[in-house]
């Protein structure tokens, strides 16, 4: 598969630098940057009483993506660390399709899924097929991990986020 086991070094010789040179616009970055955080906030907003674990467990998730044998992964993860302000990037507005750049927002599950799937346009555009999947998966997962914690959750998952699961599943190509 795409990624290493969690704690296991990246292979030697892979670098973790941002791609945004030469595959992706910073407009672009910036939509695939953002994507993993918008995630965590979504699908903690999911829950009417999610838990600030439910939010720990999604910035561990997207900080193990460091360990994914993807070059496009371990980029968006150092993007994503690098960023100082709390803002997706430096220049004002918004990034593609309309999607706010300030957390404060309260994104909707609708919104995600329609980033998620210009984000998937734009891999199937630019990236190698297997950072893409690799990133695909990632997102997801993100996802997943903070479906699965919170308080009383024991793995389980509500009926409300296994839908939304497969729903940003299907937006990413997954399903």
């Amino acid at each position: 598969m795409s990624h290493s086991v969690a704690g296991e070094p990246p292979i030697a010789g892979r670098r973790a630098v941002p791609l945004t040179d030469a595959a992706y616009s910073a407009r672009e970055w910036d939509l695939l940057a953002s994507l993993p955080s918008w995630t965590v906030v979504v699908a903690a907003t999911q829950a009417p009483v999610r838990g600030v674990a439910a939010g720990l467990a999604g910035l561990d998730a997207v900080a193990a993506g460091r360990s994914f044998d993807s070059d496009l992964v371990r980029a968006v993860v150092a993007t994503i660390y690098a960023r100082h302000d709390g803002s997706a990037s430096a220049s004002s507005g918004r990034l593609a399709d309309g999607w706010p750049r300030r957390t404060t927002h309260r994104a909707t599950a609708a919104e995600l899924l329609a980033v998620a799937r210009t984000a998937v346009r734009l891999l199937e555009r630019r990236a190698d097929p297997a950072d893409s999947a690799a990133y695909r998966q990632w997102v997801q997962s993100v996802a997943a991990r903070v479906c699965h914690a919170g308080p009383g959750q024991a793995g389980r998952v509500a009926l409300s986020d296994r839908r939304f699961l497969d729903r940003l599943g299907d937006a990413l190509g997954l399903g």
